[in-house]
């Protein structure tokens, strides 16, 4: 899958140098990953969840991050919409979801 918004995925390990290990891990296996749909997409990241309306919430090293992506099966497109902590996450998400 072609995933864009690297730059938070980039920045994000910069301000937090001991999630490299696991956030750029997480880029390499999303980028080789063709999964048509969320099932698919769980037997590689099986701790992904569909929230709806738009979002894909991936728990990375060891429910320590939080990825929000877009997922876009038909055209294979990832777009990174979040990265943070999992206190982070809980902030992002009581702000996003009412949306």
């Amino acid at each position: 899958m072609q995933v864009s918004m690297k730059t938070l995925l980039l920045d994000f390990v910069k301000k937090h140098p001991a999630a490299k290990v696991k956030v750029l891990p997480w880029l390499k296996v999303m980028e080789a990953c063709n999964a048509q749909n969320l099932s698919e997409l769980k037997q590689t990241f099986n701790s992904a969840d569909y929230v709806p309306k738009t979002y894909t919430v991936f728990n990375v090293g060891g429910n320590n991050y939080r990825i929000v992506a877009q997922v876009f099966y038909g055209t294979q497109q990832v777009n990174v919409q979040f990265v943070g902590t999992h206190a982070e996450y809980d902030k992002w998400s009581k702000e996003n979801r009412k949306k």
